[in-house]
């Protein structure tokens, strides 16, 4: 056991927007010589950071860390620093990434039923008509900006017709999330803002709904009708925890999928020979590379850089390092995804790499409920651009991209590309995908 220091003057500056842009070096340098390190972040909480693949998967799997932020042994005040802005004040905070058992596997069971693979799959040609909707809306320019056009709606819309949001009211959600994501680009204030228009509006569709509700349910019933069912039937489900659920779904269902889709193309574009790969495989009618494809872009420059807040409910020991009750750890899933002593050449994209137990979405009880859905995103999403904009480029240098300065995230600001202008899409048919027309 350990707890010596790591001398500040050799730590790698962390969180500044050079780092925002290439944290691989720096988490490298936290692997080898201080793999679970404290530091403070940019809002003042101390918390330790954990690096090294085999200490965060154990973390990550470890109930002495709790989800509830009541364990954090700062003030009152320290503690609105270490989740979703405005979410204490909105009556959101009984969602599935602030709860333990035996609440979390109670409000988890009722969910999960929405993310099946039978469900998801049943969701396939919904979210390949939204994919070749927002491409037609801007194939015929020869430009686009990838995150606004088109990576960010898509989630939105995707998750907003699981959950039954009515199609007309879908752009407000749109709006809300867009500065949600904001992060510090915002107006002050903005975000908390946000999410008290979002939790009025889940309140009221909640209400709606359950004045609507048939005695009966049908196949494909929208997740918020089956969230009112089973409180409605035994499952004790209150509206507030109702309304989170709903709330936490769009909130995390929709970043991840927006940076997986965007950190995946820019990959891609960053690589010609790996995304000529692609290409040629679905050209081929084949699906195997874009399947395994989609694993290592996780891997390999991933949507959630740190792993949501946990919080020690007593003394535990990781990699060696004492970690006392009530102290805050943040699992850089990036790093541990970057781990030469798990994954060989962890720096090189290798599209058909099979080892691939990355940690991209957790592990443990929280992993994340929505992974089926996103990886039906991402592989509809760069499937669909690289066959139907083949000469997909970026329209500015790399090094003038910036990444959005959240912590928890990693995701670009912007994506503006150019290609070859082209028609719109022929309508798809049951059973067609871009690759067979």
């Amino acid at each position: 056991m350990t707890d010596q220091p790591t001398p500040t003057s050799s730590v790698p500056e962390l969180f500044t927007w050079e780092f925002a842009t290439d944290p691989y070096p720096a988490y490298a340098w936290l692997r080898e010589h201080a793999p679970v390190h404290r530091t403070k972040l940019p809002s003042g909480v101390e918390a330790w950071l954990v690096t090294r693949y085999a200490d965060a998967k154990q973390a990550l799997a470890d109930q002495r860390l709790s989800k509830n932020p009541a364990h954090h042994d700062e003030p009152a005040h320290a503690k609105g620093k270490t989740g979703i802005p405005g979410e204490r004040k909105a009556e959101l905070m009984t969602h599935l990434l602030n709860i333990d058992p035996p609440d979390h596997t109670r409000l988890r069971r009722l969910v999960s039923k929405a993310f099946t693979p039978r469900r998801v799959a049943e969701f396939a040609p919904r979210v390949q008509e939204l994919t070749d909707d927002l491409i037609d809306a801007f194939v015929e320019k020869g430009s686009a900006d990838l995150i606004h056009d088109f990576a960010f709606p898509l989630p939105i819309y995707t998750i907003c017709d699981l959950l039954g949001v009515p199609r007309e009211d879908q752009d407000d959600f749109r709006d809300w999330a867009g500065m949600m994501i904001r992060h510090g680009g915002g107006p002050r204030g903005g975000v908390a803002r946000s999410v008290k228009k979002m939790r009025g509006y889940l309140a009221e569709l909640i209400h709606r709904k359950r004045a609507a509700l048939p005695a009966e349910s049908a196949a494909g019933e929208d997740l918020i009708s089956g969230l009112i069912r089973a409180s409605d039937h035994g499952e004790h489900l209150t509206e507030n925890e109702a309304a989170a659920m709903a709330f936490i779904l769009l909130f995390a269902g929709f970043e991840t999928t927006v940076n997986l889709i965007g950190n995946g193309t820019y990959a891609l574009l960053t690589h010609p020979d790996q995304r000529a790969r692609l290409q040629r495989s679905l050209a081929a009618g084949e699906r195997g590379l874009l399947e395994t494809g989609i694993e290592e872009l996780l891997r390999y420059d991933g949507p959630v850089e740190l792993a949501t807040w946990r919080f020690a409910t007593r003394p535990v020991s990781i990699g060696g390092q004492d970690i006392a009750a009530g102290d805050p750890v943040l699992v850089v899933l990036a790093a541990a995804d970057r781990d030469p002593e798990r994954f060989a050449d962890p720096d090189v994209l290798d599209l058909s790499r099979s080892d691939n137990q990355h940690l991209g979405y957790g592990h443990g009880i929280h992993y994340c409920l929505g992974a089926p859905l996103a990886r039906l995103e991402g592989q509809s999403a760069l499937g669909t651009l690289l066959t139907r904009l083949p000469d997909l480029r970026l329209a500015v240098d790399s090094a003038d991209l910036r990444w959005r300065g959240g912590l928890i995230m990693r995701g670009l600001r912007t994506l503006p590309v150019e290609f070859t202008p082209r028609g719109r899409a022929p309508h798809l048919r049951k059973g067609d995908t871009p690759s067979n027309l």
